[in-house]
Order: structure tokens, then sequence, then C-alpha cells
């Protein structure tokens, strides 16, 4: 179950860091081209991040669940 755990803090992490980058698009918008991109770069990095942290809770549910079928 650390896994899970370990992956669910990594997505709440890359939500923070989705949010904090869209922040700056918002503030950046239509002044600094190189803050903009920058955190487009970081929102596309977050998002990314977000995913494989969701692949692995998905992988370590399958596994506790396959390691209880054989338990019982």
């Amino acid at each position: 179950m650390i896994a899970f755990h370990t992956a669910a803090a990594g997505a709440l992490n890359a939500t923070r860091m989705f949010d904090r980058a869209a922040t700056k698009v918002a503030q950046s918008a239509g002044s600094d081209t190189t803050a903009l991109l920058g955190a487009v770069v970081d929102q596309s990095e977050a998002r990314t991040a977000f995913a494989a942290n969701l692949a692995v809770m998905k992988t370590a549910e399958q596994m506790t669940g396959r390691l209880l079928d054989m338990k019982i």
C-alpha cells in the first residue's frame, strides 16, 4: 500500500504544480512570452506527472486485489 500512498502524494503535488503554472499563464498572458512558454511547459509536465502517478495508483490497487484473492 506504500506505493499507492506515494503515488497519491505525487498526484497531489502534480495538481499543485499545474495550478501554479496556470496562475503564471494567466498573469503573463500578453506580456512576457518566455514566462508564458515556460508556464505552458510546466503545465504539460504536471499533466504527465499526474498521469504517471495515476497509473501507479491503479497498478497498486490491482496488485492489492490480486494478493487478497490469493489469500482467500
